[in-house]
């Protein structure tokens, strides 16, 4: 039996291509699942270049293979101040952002192992709330939200669109 060793660690620019990849993927994941997340050129390969620069990215290892990878931002959302609907908590945050599975390893949970990391890491950082939002029409992340206990707080607005904004404050 083979044991699976994940780690959770920021991403360098050495794993641009990779982690570019698995978001290409994602994109295309909405696309056929009729989202209109991430159709409109965003995220792009500047994007990410800037969410490692910043030491906002990070990626989900298992078995020193690259097979997630997400935005983490301390504090710092400013379509998060003009929420329609009040957030749980007005304390320190982390903000999720650019959540992705590469292609080859759907299926195997690890969208929840990744969320299970962005909490862990918000707890080392002594940090109890974290925010997130994602489209109306993306369905897993929707669902993936409630499994894992956040609150649906109301809406907030990317390049103007309504998305649904969620907060769980870590007990």
């Amino acid at each position: 039996m083979t044991s699976t060793n994940y780690q959770f660690k920021k991403a360098t620019i050495a794993d641009h291509a990779y982690i570019w990849k698995i978001l290409k993927d994602a994109i295309e994941r909405r696309k056929t699942d009729g989202s209109a997340q991430w159709q409109d050129g965003y995220p792009n390969p500047t994007v990410l270049e800037n969410d490692i620069n910043e030491g906002y990215g990070f990626v989900l290892l298992e078995n020193n293979n690259i097979v997630g990878y997400c935005a983490l931002i301390l504090n710092h959302e400013p379509a998060y101040e003009a929420i329609e609907g009040k957030w749980l908590s007005d304390q320190d945050f982390v903000v999720i952002h650019r959540v992705a599975i590469a292609q080859d390893q759907l299926g195997k949970g690890l969208a929840k192992k990744i969320m299970t990391e962005i909490e862990n890491y918000a707890l080392q950082q002594n940090i109890f709330s974290i925010k997130a939002d994602t489209n109306f029409d993306n369905f897993p992340m929707l669902h993936l939200f409630e499994k894992l206990g956040y609150s649906y707080c109301g809406e907030v607005y990317f390049r103007g669109s309504a998305r649904k904004a969620f907060e769980k404050v870590l007990k």
